[in-house]
């Protein structure tokens, strides 16, 4: 097995130049222009239209993307790439009703389709502790609009993660039948 796990194109159906990228990637502005297309061969990946993994990020696992950039109504400016890593252990996330672990707290093992819906917070979750696996959340309910990705780790505002005033409505875990 080759060490591929993504490879970036600059041109839709896997024409033009080409990137190869095993483990996270920074900024791939010197390796392509730009990004119409790519091939994820193994694994998980977020991909971001900023370098260092910033500004709207896509979750994409493995497949072929022949027009990845204009199907899910992004630009060709992929910036950055990270990989999600495979994890088989159990799932754990507190989330917070307000910035800095204030507010109501719950803690999830599983998906949650509508925080509103399950816990009745109207304004969502906007700050969170993510204790084991890896999560998307999203910013309404049923995993639609903008997502973001979540590792092990406290996240006590999300303002300052560049996302002012976002809420999260929705969450799902990263399972490993993904990869």
């Amino acid at each position: 097995m080759t060490n591929k796990s993504i490879i970036f194109y600059e041109e839709r159906n896997f024409q033009g130049r080409s990137y190869e990228c095993s483990s996270d990637c920074s900024d791939m502005s010197s390796y392509l222009s730009r990004c119409n297309s790519c091939r994820v061969e193994r694994g998980c990946f977020m991909v971001y239209d900023r370098p260092n993994y910033t500004g709207n990020q896509y979750f994409i696992r493995r497949g072929d993307y022949n027009d990845y950039m204009r199907n899910w109504g992004m630009s060709d400016s992929i910036r950055s790439c990270r990989m999600i890593p495979l994890y088989r252990g159990a799932y754990r996330i507190r989330i917070y009703e307000r910035e800095n672990f204030i507010g109501q707290m719950m803690e999830m093992s599983d998906d949650c389709e509508s925080i509103m819906d399950r816990y009745n917070w109207s304004n969502g979750c906007m700050s969170c502790h993510v204790m084991d696996g890896h999560w998307l959340m999203y910013e309404e309910p049923h995993f639609r609009g903008r997502m973001w990705y979540f590792r092990p780790g406290e996240y006590r505002s999300f303002r300052e993660l560049a996302m002012p005033g976002m809420r999260f409505m929705s969450m799902r875990r990263i399972l490993d039948s993904w990869h």
